[in-house]
């Protein structure tokens, strides 16, 4: 099975799993207007059926400090996504780094070296659509040349994960020197930060006497 066809068939699984939750909602929704009772009264259809009245309005100030922690967390939450692509090729690539990972075999019919199946599958998943052995070399050679490529990659995508963790931590690190992270901060720490310095009040001089 190419790798072609195993991504048409996740993409029809995810679709089958979305069409079952739509209709299985949808058939909920539909059986639940005909079958719940309907007896709607003044009370019923207040804000609360707790028989109590409800007391100022319903639009209050929502403290803005939730919406800052909320930004700041889906901020990181979706930087930590990008943790799984790093994830799988690193992954992969030092499975190919393994030396008892054979990629290559000898073949009998050209006289020369080809991939074994596990080994063009695992090029395949990493992106490379025709993978093909080097020419003119042994299977040990060929083997030998796929591993040191596998841990050039593996070495490469360590100190690309290693960089974009330490961004990341600067930018962690930013905010929460500048306080986004503190749910209370100090008003006298910012009040003496924004006003600007009053100057030493000057005693008055007494006025001197004359003769």
């Amino acid at each position: 099975m190419s790798a072609f066809g195993s991504s048409i068939g996740i993409v029809a699984y995810l679709a089958l799993f979305a069409g079952v939750g739509v209709i299985f909602l949808f058939v909920n929704l539909l059986v639940g207007r005909f079958v719940r009772p309907a007896d709607p009264h003044e009370e019923k259809l207040e804000i609360y059926e707790c028989g109590e009245p409800t007391i100022g309005s319903s639009f209050v100030q929502f403290d803005l400090r939730f919406y800052v922690v909320a930004l700041l967390f889906i901020i990181f939450d979706v930087e930590v996504a990008f943790f799984f692509p790093w994830a799988t090729v690193f992954g992969k690539a030092t499975h190919m780094a393994d030396p008892g990972f054979r990629v290559a075999t000898a073949s009998v019919s050209e006289g020369g070296v080809e991939l074994t199946e596990h080994g063009r599958l695992l090029y395949q998943e990493m992106g490379v659509r025709n993978p093909t052995p080097v020419k003119n070399k042994s299977a040990s050679a060929a083997n030998r040349i796929a591993h040191e490529g596998a841990k050039k990659l593996a070495l490469v995508t360590l100190v690309d994960i290693v960089v974009f963790f330490a961004v990341l931590l600067v930018g962690f690190a930013y905010v929460w020197k500048r306080g986004d992270l503190d749910w209370v901060r100090a008003v006298s720490e910012e009040r003496a930060r924004r006003l600007p310095e009053s100057p030493p009040e000057s005693v008055a001089e007494e006025p001197a006497l004359s003769a």
